[in-house]
């Protein structure tokens, strides 16, 4: 695995090492975990630029930046 490139070799390969001993279940919580965390961050975003959006309208720039829909 190439490391990111803010990441030194000595820490992309601990991190490696470490997620090559989790086991698979381990390893999707994880990535649900982190998709979670990614849609409310999302989501904060999009009510911190627009606070008097309601949760429909949340939801359809949610959609609009995960999928890339557009208003027709």
């Amino acid at each position: 695995m190439r490391p990111a490139l803010d990441t030194s070799r000595e820490a992309a390969d601990l991190q490696e090492n470490i997620l090559r001993h989790r086991t698979a279940a381990d390893r999707l919580r994880m990535a649900a975990d982190m998709s979670e965390f990614a849609r409310k961050l999302t989501r904060a975003g999009i009510r911190s630029s627009a606070p008097a959006a309601s949760e429909a309208e949340i939801d359809r720039e949610m959609l609009r930046r995960m999928y890339g829909f557009h208003k027709k």
